[in-house]
């Protein structure tokens, strides 16, 4: 057939018409409640545009179905971005092809379903070709801390998560996962990108990542999943940041800011790892890049002032379990360590966790061009089993220690200083060794204001005098500033308060947060509990003596407690004294938010006299309920005795690896009277993906606690760093062993021993200075040496005998 001009002005015309004939038939609904949201819903089709009007839509489920196309898609969004608050028990489901969602800002509520936001509605319905962009969820928390859902379900093939903020979460489960469950959702290809993922403070149990990619099940399953130019900030969940559960997924141009943990390749195959940035800023327990399994490759990534040990190494390699389970540990091989730039972090683990069962060193494993840089003396690697199955070369040592290894080289570098804030080495192919320029080799990076900041991209490769693009890149929300809260500095009320009945409660309700309540000497008495729902002071103010607090006589019911702390607050009690004495004693003085509490509290004794909590049915000074979790119990300075129990944090009997504390502090403390134990830290189970709690023990006594033949001074199970220094423990004649130590981080130095049985040591636990003699004290009330007192003889016990005087 011969088209003449006719024809063809014929067809263009008709192509005309059917484009403006598409156009016509598009969309633009705006919709105020859920009702005509999901009236329009029914109806929407490729082209449309559902228009979310500003204002908070509570408790609303979100289901959004349809076909778009990649030309026309289907679009979700809020009439201005960051001005639709999504509240209370809400969700977002979608199912379809080509799905936009955009603008929405899901704040202060929770979800009681599995997901706040999923790729899919039911396991039959499900998103590809999709998009969640510009959007927020922050503090989306259930009250529970133990109830488990994740703020982002990814399902279904081709679907992309970017340009979104994540803050907040503080109960379990991970922040946004990828599933591969069936085979509608394998080979994915989905993209995860320019995202800000926030504080996310630390979950004291596995469950706490901020990224997983698959599940054990199915972690030899290819996802191809690519999570690149994201920022992670103090992503403190757990050990894992990113969990990786499956095969072929890329990590790149990720920036990781003092977060609390490391990219873990936990299960699956053949990743790339490539141009991430780790910066610590020295913060306690930062890391970088965990290695499990085969064919990975890890290459042009810079850490920087990383302090994690362990698990938490700047990059760790592990060693496997013979014929592993699906859940347990790979063994290493097959995998590529090149190019990538160490500066004053904490060493690199080589065959990390070796024990009877994680017995396979590292197989085919290069590791190779690599620079390590530090000034500070530290050691450059830790060595946990042989290292056959390693090929190193090309490894250039800037350090002051060597490693006894071939294939390093020490060498001083020359380093070129970038944008102030970055030092990057200059090397040629001819030259390697120059005079160091560098006079401050340890910078502290600080991005200040903005996280998100836009700079001038660049990639971190040696030779290469461009900033890496993890610290150019431009990622969360168009409209962040409106997320975070601003800063504000509000000087502290002060609140006085009279002695008298009802005073103290009377004026807490009055309090705000940060407000000091001082109180007058004399006696404080209450009649119910006081709930602390605000971070407080109360302090006495009198040098005359020590403010009592004590319970009213004759009451028809007494309180449990005197103060219990409530989620997301921190109580600090200065320089008083509380009694737990009546005819039936009072239970606790001061005790954890109720059972199941997701958000972190902290509580502070200093200089405080606590006394005569000797209720027989469970009472203690200090309780902390299941699933609760205190980010630091310190006590200081301060006297407790007369109880049946000391500290208790032993409520999570389960043996998942939960505890009730991350960090533990007592120092210059004196504990005398006790009948069961002083300090009940426990933490059950092997779980890996925590810190597993810190104890801290300085400058204290222990005068007659737990004193039968089972008991003991200080539980400490499973806790894995315990330090107890400079203290005395006495008088406990019956127990055998007051403290009992394992793990190569439980130690106990410079104390002093004396008729109270002896120290345990297993398992690479040590004992330093320990004297097994007679403190002699010249007034043994107050715990005050006599002239003849070992205490005052030898120069390894520093005891601050002084402050309790």
């Amino acid at each position: 057939m011969t088209l003449t001009k006719q024809h063809i002005i014929t067809t263009i015309v008709s192509i005309q018409l059917f484009f403006i004939g598409c156009m016509s038939f598009a969309n633009e609904i705006k919709v105020a409640t859920i009702d005509e949201f999901n009236t329009a819903i029914q109806s929407v089709k490729a082209g449309d545009r559902i228009i979310l009007k500003n204002g908070e839509w509570k408790d609303v489920k979100l289901v959004v179905k349809g076909q778009g196309s990649s030309e026309n898609p289907i679009i979700i969004e809020a009439e201005e971005s960051g001005k639709v608050f999504i509240t209370g028990d809400s969700s977002l489901k979608m199912a379809g092809n080509h799905i936009i969602v955009k603008g929405l800002w899901f704040k202060n509520g929770y979800a009681s379903g599995k997901s706040v936001i999923s790729f899919r509605i039911n396991s039959k319905e499900f998103a590809n070709h999709s998009r969640i962009t510009n959007c927020a969820i922050t503090y989306y928390n259930p009250k529970s801390k133990a109830t488990d859902y994740k703020w982002v379900s990814v399902w279904g093939k081709n679907n992309r998560v970017d340009h979104n903020y994540f803050a907040g979460k503080t109960n379990s489960g991970t922040t946004l996962v990828v599933w591969l469950k069936g085979e509608e959702h394998i080979n994915n290809n989905h993209r995860i990108d320019h995202n800000y993922f926030g504080e996310r403070p630390s979950l004291g149990f596995n469950g706490g990542e901020t990224i997983r990619i698959g599940t054990s099940k199915n972690s030899l399953l290819s996802s191809r999943t690519i999570v690149e130019d994201n920022v992670f900030e103090k992503c403190n969940g757990e050990v894992e940041i990113i969990s990786n559960k499956s095969c072929d997924n890329v990590y790149r141009n990720n920036l990781f800011l003092e977060s609390e943990g490391v990219l873990t390749l936990r299960h699956g195959n053949r990743c790339l790892i490539e141009s991430n940035v780790f910066i610590g800023n020295q913060k306690p327990n930062t890391g970088g890049i965990r290695i499990i399994n085969a064919g990975h490759v890890v290459r042009n990534n810079l850490m920087m002032n990383l302090t994690g040990d362990g698990f938490r190494g700047p990059i760790v390699v592990m060693n496997g379990v013979p014929n592993s389970p699906a859940n347990r540990y790979h063994q290493v091989k097959d995998v590529k360590i090149q190019n990538n730039t160490i500066i004053n972090c904490s060493p690199i683990q080589f065959c990390a966790g070796k024990d009877e069962e994680r017995s396979l060193a590292p197989i085919n494993t290069v590791f190779e061009n690599n620079l390590i840089f530090n000034d500070n003396g530290g050691d450059i690697v830790t060595v946990h089993d042989k290292l056959d199955g390693f090929k190193f070369s090309g490894n250039i040592l800037d350090t002051e220690k060597s490693f006894d290894k071939s294939g390093f080289s020490k060498v001083k570098v020359d380093w070129d200083t970038l944008e102030n804030i970055l030092y990057v080495p200059k090397v040629t192919n001819e030259e390697l060794l120059k005079k160091s320029k560098l006079e401050n080799k340890s910078p502290k990076f600080d991005i200040t204001g903005d996280k998100r900041s836009t700079f001038v991209a660049g990639a971190y490769n040696l030779g290469n005098n461009k900033l890496p693009k993890a610290l150019v890149l431009k990622s969360g929300t168009s409209w962040d500033s409106k997320v975070k809260p601003q800063k504000t500095i509000v000087e502290p009320e002060i609140i006085e308060v009279e002695p008298g009945v009802g005073t103290l409660r009377k004026a807490l309700k009055k309090a705000s947060f940060g407000s000091i309540l001082n109180l007058k000497s004399g006696e404080y008495i209450l009649e119910k509990g006081i709930k602390v729902t605000t971070s407080v002071t109360i302090q006495g103010n009198s040098k005359d003596g020590k403010p009592l607090l004590k319970v009213k006589e004759g009451l028809e019911k007494n309180p449990t407690y005197f103060f219990r702390v409530e989620g997301g607050n921190s109580l600090r009690l200065n320089n008083i004294e509380i009694s737990g004495d009546l005819s039936v004693p009072i239970k606790y003085a001061v005790v954890s938010p109720d059972k199941g509490i997701s958000e972190t509290y902290s509580v502070f004794i200093d200089n405080c006299h606590i006394h005569s909590f000797n209720n027989k049915k469970g009472g203690s000074v200090y309780k902390a309920y299941k699933g609760t979790f205190a980010d630091t119990v310190s006590i200081v300075n301060s006297r407790i005795e007369k109880a049946y129990r000391g500290i208790n944090l032993s409520e999570e009997k389960d043996d998942s690896g939960k505890y009730n504390a991350q960090v533990v502090h007592i120092d210059n403390t004196i504990f005398k009277d006790i009948e069961q134990w002083a300090i009940n830290y426990y933490r059950g189970g092997t779980d890996e993906s925590t810190l597993g709690g810190k104890l801290i023990v300085d400058n204290s006594v222990f005068s007659n606690v737990g004193n039968t033949e089972k008991g003991t001074v200080i539980r400490n199970k499973g806790i894995v760093s315990v330090d107890i220094k400079n203290s005395v423990f006495e008088k406990s004649y019956k127990v055998v062993n007051p403290v009992n130590l394992k793990g190569n981080k439980n130690t106990i130095s410079n104390c002093v021993i004396f008729d109270c049985g002896t120290v345990k040591i297993t398992k690479g636990a040590s004992a330093t200075d320990v004297m097994y003699k007679n403190p002699k004290w010249e007034d043994k009330n107050n715990f005050i040496p006599s002239e003849k007192s070992p205490l005052l003889k030898t120069e390894r016990i520093g005891l601050k005998w002084e402050a309790k005087k």
